[in-house]
């Protein structure tokens, strides 16, 4: 039996379909967003993640650190969406978030000195040339994160290819307000007490990993 005329749902215009995860968190469109009162820190320290991916790492350092407050920038609407929902649900509700939101144009949006620690884990796995504008390290990101971090803040980059990890090394000496830590930018082991799922699955499989840490001068 076909249905009625009343009964045929009527198909939206092209321009009215829905966008898968439309609904995912952004950042309040404002031209000054300051990262301890969009997540109610209230003095106590906020650590950003560039790309927390699916979240492991997110929710493993906010179990190691009660006191901390997390805020990662997920340029992927899907996985921005369902970290931050599970976050909501779990025992670290209103102690971070993630935001559907690219690092490179919000950055420069939030306040100077605002953020205690950076993490950037394994980024840029694009090798043609022609990707190379998509890259996420680069001269201009480091400029934001030196300008948010506060005095002897720290930024921690991880990486499993040894090209990107010169390449990374060679910008951040560069940059003027970063410092390597003592001993060296260079660094063993993460002393973080968490692990990105891509840490894991290099240790795993036996992979060097090439870990930078570098601190905001004072």
């Amino acid at each position: 039996m076909s249905p009625s005329p009343e009964q045929t749902p009527t198909p939206l215009a092209p321009n009215e379909r829905v966008r898968p995860y439309a609904d995912a968190p952004r950042i309040p469109e404002s031209n000054v967003i300051d990262p301890r009162e969009l997540l109610g820190a209230k003095g106590a320290p906020v650590e950003l993640e560039i790309g927390p991916g699916r979240g492991g790492f997110v929710f493993e350092r906010l179990a190691a650190e009660p006191s901390l407050f997390f805020l990662g920038l997920e340029i992927r609407r899907k996985w921005a969406t369902i970290v931050d929902r599970r976050l909501a649900a779990s025992e670290h509700a209103g102690r971070g978030r993630v935001f559907a939101e690219d690092a490179r144009s919000v950055l420069p949006r939030f306040v100077a000195g605002s953020i205690a620690r950076a993490f950037v884990h394994f980024p840029d796995p694009w090798w043609k040339k022609r990707h190379h504008k998509r890259m996420v390290i680069g001269a201009p990101l480091l400029d934001e994160l030196v300008r948010l971090l506060a005095p002897g803040g720290e930024l921690f980059i991880q990486t499993d290819v040894e090209e990107r990890a010169a390449s990374y090394e060679a910008l951040c000496n560069a940059c003027p307000g970063l410092t390597p830590a003592p001993g060296g930018a260079r660094i063993g082991e993460n002393p973080f007490g968490a692990r990105s799922p891509r840490e894991k699955r290099a240790q795993a499989d036996g992979l060097p990993i090439y870990r930078l840490l570098y601190r905001r001068d004072g």
